[in-house]
């Protein structure tokens, strides 16, 4: 029987009567801290204090205290804190700023739209972070920034980027919207470069009632700058000492993120004990021979915002739809490279530029990863990701086994 003769017959049950598994539900969250929030919620809304609050300051103080950082300051989203971050070291027209092509938008968006270049750079394969070895090259004289992202949730080579940025005098802004809490041998995001970037938008591991963002910085200088910039360049009132931008963080999204604060430690573990799981689902199925599962680096501690695989074969878009049928929520981040983006069709990066940033956007697939997602729904997410790849579960007792018909191999039994 083949591969997929092999899969129609096991695949009996219709999309009508199979559980959906969601890609991320916060609906879940709030089901369990539904009365705390509401809570702080009315008590906002009730002081009258709506924007840059005593909640904004409590939020301020509590997270510049877990990032391990003397500075912490709110604004109304992670993008405006990346933008606000270059505007606070003065980037313009003339000056290019090294990224990664591999990231969401906002990440090059804050460069162009202060008039500056932004420079796209390959990605290390295995983390899919910016590549170290890629930023040297890059630099020119017109360099004024180095912009390194923790992506999905894993600090990059922070070590090897400040030895490269250091000697050259470049500021390195952390784009570390996917990475609350992450750490690189034992530091913190946020506290690994000139300035740390985070946003709160709901999906992320800490994440608000809609638009959210934070900027840390260990230099007090910034800090002044940054207060300035995000509130029109005003102090004292009605005083613009420069031109800034409105980007204030809400009372009420600092009450939400000062309740999910408290639980954010737990959050990361469940997500941690999730990815796991995934491993040992997938060896168990021999799934770990077909697809590429994400690598811890050393050193790291990944705090799991997505969880991205690789899928080989050009067969990820199949794979996909295939889960997508079945109620399995999943995610392409990211199928355009910025670098390949229309709007940045004039700074001339043909195709195959960045081989390693184009193969991750054929490839990578995120499945479902948060703290509230069951074992259940882990093990039906592997099953039919089995399933798609002619792999069976075996009759066995206990722990479920599966035998990769694709690869032939034998028949484990349980131990």
């Amino acid at each position: 029987m083949s591969i997929s003769q092999t899969r129609s017959v096991e695949n009996k049950p219709t999309s009508d009567t199979l559980p959906a598994v969601p890609l991320f539900d916060n609906r879940r969250q709030f089901r369990e801290l539904e009365a705390e929030l509401l809570a702080a919620v009315t008590r906002v809304s009730q002081s009258g204090q709506y924007v840059m609050g005593p909640d904004c300051q409590q939020l301020e103080q509590r997270l510049a205290e877990f990032c391990r950082v003397p500075h912490a300051l709110g604004c109304a989203s992670g993008s405006d804190a990346l933008l606000l971050a270059l505007m606070a070291l003065d980037v313009g027209p003339g000056d290019e700023v090294i990224l990664p092509s591999y990231t969401f938008f906002a990440t090059a968006s804050c460069v162009s739209r202060l008039g500056a270049k932004p420079v796209f750079v390959d990605i290390d394969p295995e983390s899919f972070n910016l590549d170290p070895r890629a930023i040297e090259p890059a630099i020119t004289s017109n360099t004024k920034a180095i912009i390194p992202v923790h992506l999905y949730g894993q600090c990059s080579d922070m070590t090897a980027i400040a030895n490269i940025a250091r000697p050259r005098s470049l500021p390195v802004i952390e784009d570390a919207c996917q990475a609350i809490g992450a750490e690189l041998y034992g530091r913190r995001a946020g506290e690994l470069g000139d300035m740390g970037c985070f946003s709160f938008y709901p999906t992320k591991n800490l994440g608000c009632f809609g638009d959210g963002g934070l900027i840390t910085t260990v230099e007090d200088k910034l800090a002044e700058r940054l207060k300035l910039l995000r509130a029109h360049g005003m102090q004292p009132r009605y005083y613009h000492q420069v031109i800034g931008i409105n980007s204030r963080l809400d009372s009420i999204q600092a009450a939400v993120l000062n309740v999910k604060l408290g639980y954010l430690d737990a959050w990361t573990m469940a997500r941690a004990e999730r990815a796991h799981q995934y491993v040992e689902l997938c060896r168990d199925a021999g799934l770990d021979r077909i697809v590429s599962l994400p690598i811890v680096q050393p050193g790291r501690r990944h705090v799991w915002n997505q969880y991205v695989i690789r899928v080989p074969d050009g067969r990820r878009d199949e794979l996909r739809a295939y889960l997508s049928e079945r109620k399995i929520g999943t995610e392409i981040y990211y199928p355009v490279p910025l670098h390949r983006q229309q709007c940045y069709a004039d700074l001339g990066y043909g195709e195959g530029s960045l081989p390693e940033t184009e193969r991750a956007a054929r490839e990578t697939l995120a499945l479902p990863i948060f703290p509230e997602l069951t074992e259940s729904e882990q093990q039906r997410v592997v099953d039919e990701m089995a399933n798609f790849f002619g792999c069976r579960r075996t009759a066995t007792v206990g722990k479920p086994h599966f035998i990769s018909l694709a690869s032939r191999a034998e028949i484990r039994t349980a131990p």
